[in-house]
């Protein structure tokens, strides 16, 4: 729980806050608690929320624009090249990405949220939502390119 957090704000002292404020509200809300997912999964979705919404208190989430991004082949990096890339590598390259593009990536790859909940989460459409994950994507294997080129 705390590593979502902290993927999504960057700040260790705001992620252990979010951590206290979402055990808070999960014990105080526990009747609303219904059992239909995990506890574990419910307290995430608690997690996730109060860090966007700190995120977005600390930073206003600049929208991509909708126009359809086409789908692009790889780049001249092999997927046997990027295995040869040190975690601290991809870590790095992920926290040089634009604020929405980290959380939107991190949402889509780290947590498996999907568009639509992406969207809902970041309280964009779904499309923008498709559109900032591939755009996100695009620029992390260009930086990661330079990384592994460096």
């Amino acid at each position: 729980m705390y590593n979502t957090a902290l993927r999504i704000l960057k700040d260790s002292f705001e992620a252990e806050d979010v951590m206290q404020e979402s055990f808070l509200t999960a014990f105080t809300k526990l009747g609303t608690f219904k059992g239909e997912v995990a506890f574990g999964a419910w307290l995430k979705r608690i997690v996730i929320n109060k860090s966007i919404t700190l995120y977005r208190k600390n930073n206003k989430v600049k929208e991509v624009g909708l126009d359809v991004v086409p789908e692009q082949a790889d780049t001249d990096v092999t997927e046997m090249e990027y295995t040869m890339l040190s975690v601290n590598d991809i870590k790095n390259s992920i926290d040089q990405l634009k604020d929405n593009y980290r959380v939107a990536l991190t949402l889509n790859l780290i947590e498996g949220y999907d568009y639509e909940e992406i969207a809902e989460i970041m309280n964009i459409t779904y499309q923008n939502s498709r559109t900032t994950i591939s755009r996100a994507k695009n620029k992390l294997r260009q930086l990661l390119v330079v990384s592994y080129e460096g």
